[in-house]
């Protein structure tokens, strides 16, 4: 029998609601306004690309749909639900998970238990780690997302950039049950691991998963999102379908210049 953690028990989304609505989003630093009436829908297994210049307002953003702060006004929704989060914590247990540029792994322990990290599986009766159990479940989720490792009870530390990328990437599938955040996730990687990883990106798309990710590098915008939206200054300048929209067009929005 294994024990685990009913509140980080993920529930799918069925499909019928959108996982993640954000209406006004509003965000003050005293005088500052870092972000102003934000508005955006994702639907189940699709791929959002939020881009900006520097001091733009994404990462302040993406620390408010993580939990990390409160909007000064506006609401958050998944699935369906209006959300308050408490701190980051709660906005994982409710299913948003993120992957930062630091990735958030530990080096020396093995795979299997970073992606479980914090949320180990247990046996019972007397609580002992079910490592078999993890690495199971670890193996069959990287297989299935094409991540290649040589084992999931490979250390961490003896694994590529492209490799831990795809394990933070892995772990952040495993528990989001409504939104994946990726924030600059191939901003440190070479051309040939930043294609790797975007293959994982685009399998999280297969199996429904809506995700957001921030990038600055506008061929990637192309390559894997089905929508793009500008943040400058902290206001939401606009969203464009990626098929029709051009390279030029999205330069002018981040930049405030006419093409």
């Amino acid at each position: 029998m294994i024990i685990a953690d009913p509140a980080s028990t993920p529930k799918p989304n069925n499909g019928t609601v959108k996982p993640l609505r954000l209406d006004g989003i509003s965000k003050h630093f005293g005088g500052i306004v870092a972000i102003k009436r934000f508005d955006l829908e994702i639907e189940p297994g699709e791929i959002v690309a939020l881009v900006g210049d520097n001091g733009a307002g994404k990462s302040t953003l993406v620390k408010i749909i993580s939990g990390l702060y409160q909007p000064t006004d506006g609401e958050i929704w998944l699935n369906g639900e209006r959300t308050v989060f408490r701190d980051a914590s709660d906005a994982r247990t409710k299913g948003v998970e993120v992957v930062y540029q630091d990735l958030a792994l530990v080096d020396l322990q093995p795979v299997y238990m970073n992606l479980f990290l914090g949320r180990e599986l247990r046996k019972a009766p007397f609580g002992t780690l079910d490592r078999k159990e993890m690495a199971t479940r670890t193996q069959a989720l990287v297989d299935e997302l094409d991540v290649r490792i040589p084992s999931a009870k490979s250390t961490l530390s003896d694994l590529s950039g492209g490799q831990r990328q795809g394990i933070a990437i892995a772990r952040a599938t495993h528990w989001a049950s409504s939104l994946v955040l990726m924030d600059e996730p191939t901003a440190a990687l070479g051309v040939a691991e930043t294609a790797k990883v975007e293959e994982t990106i685009l399998k999280l798309k297969e199996r429904g998963a809506a995700v957001l990710v921030v990038s600055h590098n506008m061929e990637q915008v192309f390559r894997i999102a089905d929508r793009v939206t500008v943040l400058r200054r902290g206001t939401q300048v606009g969203t464009r379908r990626v098929a029709d929209t051009s390279h030029n067009e999205l330069v002018s929005m981040i930049t405030g210049l006419a093409s």
